[in-house]
């Protein structure tokens, strides 16, 4: 047997590759592999003429290249800062909403526009018969017939244009979520996790305008066996403020986790407690402006108007008057603004227990403005709400408005001011 020229002049048989120095040279040389030195096809003088030799994959070694390996070595790619600050707005413009929401509803100005077309209704009403064809709808639901049936046309424009005004922000928050993530999507900005994110806060600012609606839709139906206000659920108030508050709380929690770095503390027993006081206050804030949206519901804030006392007793006689008991809890109004009390109060005492402990505690300056900001958040909403004070009185008297809306804007300021500092972590 005679053996090849080639092998006979190429010696050794094996020939490797020097790895190049780092993890991408090492990389390179798995990609290259070790190859095996083999005659070219078609043999003889044309293959040497050629080279005479064609490297082979050795055993073992896959071909072509393993780029799987390649992408799984690299480091994830970071999320621009662009994305956080993206979700920071996003999350102003839902507490923006949140705010023309309760002036919505203090207006009374919900019940105003009767139908609702994602696209139709974005052109207001320009000329006399249109606004009269407008104000001939409002008048054949129960709001009219019960409570406004004196109203104008001129008075009418005004809560139409309250409620359009709400609606269209609604349309402005939703495209500012939905364009922009496109964008980052299309551009390969998002990661995988984000994706998901993104996807969810997408579906939720969705979920919050049919759920808008549908709260509307409770407050037209007709009720031949009642002879109260015309009103929406407090249910479906307080269901669609939750999703709102949740939306906002979401996108200001990824926005500030994309945009500040991670606190490297120790993981020291104080620090969890810290942790947990936080999360549990962040918890009861949320369940107090939730059940702001039960007294709203029920107008519940006109039932007592002096504080401590509701009326003359701690504890008012009315307070379970319905039966079963439960529904007292919704649907009671006495005992929703009562509960909505206590629940203030608790958050107050929780909030002043918090910084109270952070002071104790080594902590990075982020977090302890944070817990400053939600201590002073707190005493200007217990100022705002407190009817001994002269001065807010005569605010009140002649801004109510202003001072309910400052009522409402505090609550997500409060809310937010928890998260800042990003978990407490």
């Amino acid at each position: 047997m005679v053996t090849p020229r080639c092998v006979r002049k190429c010696s050794p048989l094996f020939r490797r590759r020097a790895p190049l120095p780092g993890s991408l040279g090492m990389l390179r040389a798995a990609r290259g592999g070790v190859r095996l030195l083999l005659p070219a096809r078609g043999g003889g003088a044309g293959a040497e003429g050629r080279g005479g030799l064609a490297p082979a994959p050795a055993p073992g070694l896959a071909s072509p290249p393993p780029r799987r390996l390649l992408q799984q070595a690299a480091p994830p790619a970071a999320t621009p800062p662009a994305v956080g600050r993206w979700l920071l707005a996003c999350s102003g413009a839902v507490a923006g909403a949140v705010v023309l929401g309760g002036v919505t509803r203090l207006t009374e100005s919900g019940l105003s526009m009767v139908d609702w077309h994602l696209v139709k209704e974005m052109k207001p009403p320009r000329t006399q018969q249109e606004w009269e064809a407008e104000f001939q709808k409002y008048q054949q639901f129960p709001e009219f017939k019960i409570l406004n049936h004196d109203m104008t046309l001129t008075e009418f424009k005004f809560i139409w244009y309250m409620e359009y005004s709400h609606r269209m922000w609604g349309r402005v928050v939703g495209l500012a979520y939905i364009l922009p993530a496109a964008y980052f999507w299309q551009k390969g900005w998002l990661s995988r996790p984000m994706k998901g994110c993104v996807l969810a806060l997408c579906g939720l600012v969705c979920f919050q305008g049919l759920l808008g609606w549908y709260m509307v839709k409770s407050g037209l139906e007709e009720k031949p066996d009642s002879y109260d206000i015309p009103r929406v659920s407090q249910y479906r108030l307080a269901a669609h403020l939750g999703s709102a508050l949740v939306l906002y709380s979401a996108s200001l929690w990824t926005g500030l986790s994309l945009l500040l770095p991670r606190h490297k503390l120790p993981e020291t027993h104080q620090l969890l407690r810290l942790r947990r006081y936080a999360h549990g206050t962040a918890a009861l804030i949320f369940l107090t402006a939730l059940s702001g949206a039960f007294v709203a519901g029920l107008d519940a804030g006109l039932v007592y108007n002096s504080f401590p006392k509701m009326g003359d007793h701690w504890i008012p006689d009315d307070l379970l008057a319905f039966s079963p008991v439960l529904r007292n809890i919704f649907e009671n109004p006495t005992t929703v603004q009562f509960d909505h009390r206590i629940l203030g109060i608790a958050s107050v005492t929780a909030v002043t227990a918090l910084y109270l402990f952070s002071r104790k505690i080594p902590l990075p300056r982020r977090t302890r403005m944070a817990v400053t900001s939600l201590l002073a958040v707190a005493c200007m909403q217990v100022l705002s709400s407190s009817p001994p004070s002269l001065l807010w009185f005569v605010f009140f008297f002649f801004h109510p408005l202003v001072l309910c809306s400052m009522f409402t804007r505090q609550s997500c300021l409060q809310l937010g001011s928890v998260l800042a500092p990003r978990a407490w972590s």
